[in-house]
């Protein structure tokens, strides 16, 4: 299986769920971005590790980890984005030491994520997982907020996905990543799927 580098563009607070973020993910040769949803520590544990800012009295979760995993040489080498089930996002990261080798554990994707960030390791995905969940973003679109929120336009949509035709749910999806609303692009995204396995 073809396996693909991704790296984070911007994290974005959720239009339709409190307490959530979407993590954008881009290929690092190519033009699709992966949007993941995540809670809000994790969205948080990513923020500060990306821009090394914000100070804790205490460490995260995932600072403790990179702490004892140095004290016993143990390394984080990579996370891989392996498997897509439900609309949910399945990763492994990939741990080194002397004594055991490489081994693989099974994690959530924000936490694979934020400690990928900590150990400078390199994300991963499968070309599968690009092509079922990734959105096709234009070169020259800006990573700004959205001024729109999905509750807005979900008043002037009288059908719900299930109800639209298969051409009507292409349409609605190419103008959710034109207008950058990758939340809502990754829900008309799983309809669109959901009705190829049919």
């Amino acid at each position: 299986m073809e396996i693909i580098q991704l790296d984070i563009v911007a994290i974005r607070a959720s239009d339709t769920q409190n307490n959530a973020y979407v993590l954008l993910l881009k290929e690092l040769r190519g033009s699709r971005q992966l949007p993941v949803v995540i809670g809000w520590c994790e969205a948080r544990s990513i923020a500060i590790a990306l821009d090394g800012t914000e100070e804790n009295e205490r460490p995260l979760t995932h600072d403790l980890f990179k702490v004892m995993t140095k004290e016993h040489d143990i390394t984080v080498t990579k996370i891989i984005i392996h498997s897509l089930k439900d609309g949910i996002f399945h990763s492994s990261f990939f741990c080194k030491s002397q004594t055991h080798g490489e081994i693989e554990i099974d994690a959530r994707t924000s936490d694979a994520i934020a400690l990928a960030l900590r150990f400078s390791c390199p994300i991963f995905t499968y070309e599968k997982i690009l092509d079922k969940a990734g959105v096709l973003v234009r070169k020259n679109m800006k990573y700004e907020n959205q001024k729109t929120t999905e509750k807005t336009v979900h008043k002037k949509e009288v059908k719900t996905y299930g109800e639209m035709k298969l051409s009507e749910l292409k349409k609605l999806l190419k103008k959710a990543i034109e207008s950058e609303n990758y939340e809502k692009a990754s829900k008309i995204r799983d309809e669109i799927n959901k009705r190829g396995n049919n």
